[in-house]
């Protein structure tokens, strides 16, 4: 990835709402969800969140399809690898064992979530 692209990732995201529907889309992964479902939880109108995702669109962190009469919007993980990656490239010097830390907070958030017994 380079600077200017990590830059427009970063303004994309720099925005409350924009960074709540990210963070949505990466929940939803890998169903998505429509645009009008996105607005309704966010309780942000739709017009609105037409402009939000299509600056998330244009930075390549969301994709957009088309289903029947809705849009779904997904987010784009290769696009979260990019960015990270990106972002610790020189990580620590080359010594690994300082970055070890960093790369177990990424293991621990994608593990499987145990079943909630109700």
């Amino acid at each position: 990835m380079e600077s200017n692209q990590a830059i427009d990732v970063f303004r994309a995201l720099s925005q409350g709402t924009r960074l709540d529907t990210f963070r949505l889309l990466m929940e939803q992964e890998p169903d998505g969800l429509a645009a009008g479902e996105i607005a309704r939880r966010l309780e942000v109108p739709q017009n609105t969140m037409s402009t939000h995702l299509a600056i998330l669109t244009r930075a390549g962190l969301i994709e957009a399809e088309r289903h029947s009469r809705s849009i779904v919007s997904r987010a784009v993980v290769d696009r979260v690898r990019e960015i990270a990656s990106f972002l610790v490239q020189d990580c620590c010097g080359g010594r690994a064992e300082l970055c070890e830390p960093l790369v177990a907070e990424f293991t621990s958030c994608c593990a499987p979530k145990e079943p909630s017994h109700v």
